[in-house]
Protein backbone atom coordinates (compact mmCIF):
# COMPACT_ATOMS: atom_id res chain seq x y z
CA UNK A 1 0.00 0.00 0.00
CA UNK A 2 1.21 3.35 -0.73
CA UNK A 3 -0.41 6.80 0.48
CA UNK A 4 0.32 8.74 -2.91
CA UNK A 5 -1.15 11.68 -4.45
CA UNK A 6 -1.12 10.68 -7.58
CA UNK A 7 -3.68 12.75 -10.33
CA UNK A 8 -6.99 10.06 -9.19
CA UNK A 9 -6.17 10.49 -5.81
CA UNK A 10 -5.08 14.33 -5.93
CA UNK A 11 -8.64 14.91 -7.43
CA UNK A 12 -10.39 12.49 -5.28
CA UNK A 13 -8.81 14.51 -2.49
CA UNK A 14 -10.01 17.79 -3.90
CA UNK A 15 -13.42 16.88 -3.86
CA UNK A 16 -13.85 15.31 -0.96
CA UNK A 17 -11.94 18.44 1.18
CA UNK A 18 -14.52 20.38 -1.11
CA UNK A 19 -17.62 18.57 0.05
CA UNK A 20 -17.15 17.30 3.71
CA UNK A 21 -14.23 19.75 5.16
CA UNK A 22 -13.34 16.80 6.50
CA UNK A 23 -11.62 16.41 10.00
CA UNK A 24 -9.38 13.23 8.77
CA UNK A 25 -8.82 12.21 5.70
CA UNK A 26 -6.28 9.31 4.17
CA UNK A 27 -6.35 8.21 0.73
CA UNK A 28 -4.19 5.04 -0.06
CA UNK A 29 -3.43 3.59 -3.05
CA UNK A 30 -3.58 -0.36 -2.52
CA UNK A 31 -3.28 -1.06 -6.63
CA UNK A 32 -0.41 -2.81 -5.71
CA UNK A 33 -2.14 -5.43 -3.41
CA UNK A 34 -4.86 -6.17 -6.72
CA UNK A 35 -1.64 -7.07 -9.32
CA UNK A 36 -2.91 -9.87 -11.44
CA UNK A 37 -6.57 -9.67 -10.29
CA UNK A 38 -9.36 -8.38 -12.13
CA UNK A 39 -9.56 -4.33 -12.65
CA UNK A 40 -5.77 -3.97 -11.73
CA UNK A 41 -4.23 -1.02 -13.52
CA UNK A 42 -0.38 -0.76 -14.48
CA UNK A 43 0.66 2.34 -12.72
CA UNK A 44 -1.50 1.86 -9.79
CA UNK A 45 -4.38 4.27 -9.13
CA UNK A 46 -6.99 1.68 -9.37
CA UNK A 47 -7.84 0.65 -6.06
CA UNK A 48 -7.96 2.93 -3.00
CA UNK A 49 -8.92 3.18 0.43
CA UNK A 50 -11.04 6.22 1.94
CA UNK A 51 -10.38 7.29 5.58
CA UNK A 52 -12.56 10.07 6.50
CA UNK A 53 -13.98 11.60 9.60
CA UNK A 54 -16.58 14.66 9.09
CA UNK A 55 -19.42 16.21 10.65
CA UNK A 56 -21.20 16.30 7.83
CA UNK A 57 -22.06 12.25 8.32
CA UNK A 58 -24.17 12.95 11.58
CA UNK A 59 -27.26 11.63 11.28
CA UNK A 60 -26.05 9.75 8.06
CA UNK A 61 -26.68 5.77 7.91
CA UNK A 62 -23.87 3.24 6.29
CA UNK A 63 -25.51 3.62 3.20
CA UNK A 64 -26.38 7.15 2.62
CA UNK A 65 -22.68 8.18 3.81
CA UNK A 66 -21.19 5.84 1.27
CA UNK A 67 -23.64 6.96 -1.74
CA UNK A 68 -22.64 10.80 -0.62
CA UNK A 69 -18.74 10.49 -1.25
CA UNK A 70 -19.76 8.32 -4.51
CA UNK A 71 -21.70 11.86 -5.35
CA UNK A 72 -19.11 13.87 -4.30
CA UNK A 73 -16.06 11.92 -5.76
CA UNK A 74 -18.30 12.02 -9.36
CA UNK A 75 -19.35 9.42 -11.77
CA UNK A 76 -15.92 10.78 -14.15
CA UNK A 77 -14.06 9.79 -11.52
CA UNK A 78 -15.13 6.94 -9.81
CA UNK A 79 -15.53 4.86 -14.22
CA UNK A 80 -11.08 5.50 -13.26
CA UNK A 81 -11.20 3.47 -10.34
CA UNK A 82 -12.32 -0.18 -10.05
CA UNK A 83 -12.50 -0.27 -6.07
CA UNK A 84 -12.98 1.53 -3.70
CA UNK A 85 -12.80 0.94 0.09
CA UNK A 86 -14.48 3.89 2.52
CA UNK A 87 -13.80 3.82 6.17
CA UNK A 88 -16.34 6.54 7.11
CA UNK A 89 -17.17 8.07 10.38
CA UNK A 90 -18.71 11.29 11.70
CA UNK A 91 -15.70 11.53 14.76
CA UNK A 92 -18.15 10.64 17.73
Amino acid sequence: MSNTDGPVAAEMRSRLEAAFKPQVIEIVDDSESHRGHGGYQEGGESHFIVTLVSSEFAGMGRVARHRAVHAAIGKDLMGRIHALALNLSDGR
